[in-house]
């Protein structure tokens, strides 16, 4: 294995890093503090190919199955958002379907995707709720990602995430979600908790794969 060893977990920053797994001409490595797992730096994706794949999308608005896949968020959310609250999408893809679904419920929904919404002035603003769906999995770099998340949050706001919790790692290896070419990170339950903890949240799991973090106030 010719991977340098990561300095520090990508996600939380922690300096318990060790070697993971190899699958196929794949390597990955574990934080022994947030239970993360992440793809060797080497090996990250290039942009062409990222936009590429995502380019295979098919978010159909009108697509009812789809929209009840993205209910399993948007249902708890909106049952812990007040009226016409200020919402960011991101990491929206090129259909934004969840933002639309938010805006029928009341609210006013900004985007920002660095591949199909690019323009960072919506980075510049602050707001009451930002959601993530089927993103994290994709951050080359989650720590800076969740510094500017965070940021980008009123006190009291939520941080809506939904990706598919890593379980056994005796699965790790044929699971579907690392098979998928641009997943380069991969979250358990806890490293949620260990998120909340490290960047002020309160953290909730109101149901299998979805995170509902709120921001201290």
């Amino acid at each position: 294995m010719n991977c340098q060893v990561p300095e520090s977990c990508r996600v939380c920053r922690s300096p318990q890093v060790v070697f993971f797994m190899t699958v196929g001409d794949r390597h990955y490595w574990r934080c022994e503090h947030c239970q993360s797992t992440f793809l060797a730096a080497e090996e990250l994706p290039e942009p062409e190919f990222e936009r590429e794949r995502y380019n295979l999308h098919e978010n159909d608005p009108q697509d009812e199955g789809y929209r009840q896949f993205l209910n399993r968020l948007a249902a708890p959310l909106l049952s812990r958002l007040a009226p016409k609250q200020r919402g960011l999408d991101y990491g929206c893809g090129p259909g934004p379907v969840l933002a639309q679904m938010l805006e029928e419920a009341g609210h006013s929904m900004a985007l920002y995707d660095p591949f199909f919404f690019s323009d960072r002035r919506p980075l510049h603003q602050i707001y009451d709720f930002i959601t993530c769906t089927e993103v994290v999995e994709h951050f080359h770099h989650p720590a800076p990602e969740f510094d500017q998340l965070t940021g980008l949050l009123n006190p009291g706001g939520w941080l809506a995430i939904m990706t598919c919790f890593q379980t056994e790692d005796r699965a790790f290896a044929n699971w579907h979600y690392r098979r998928q070419a641009t997943h380069v990170t991969f979250y358990r339950q806890y490293t949620f908790e260990v998120i909340a903890q490290q960047w002020g949240y309160h953290c909730e799991v109101p149901r299998r794969n979805v995170v509902l973090l709120r921001k201290s106030s």
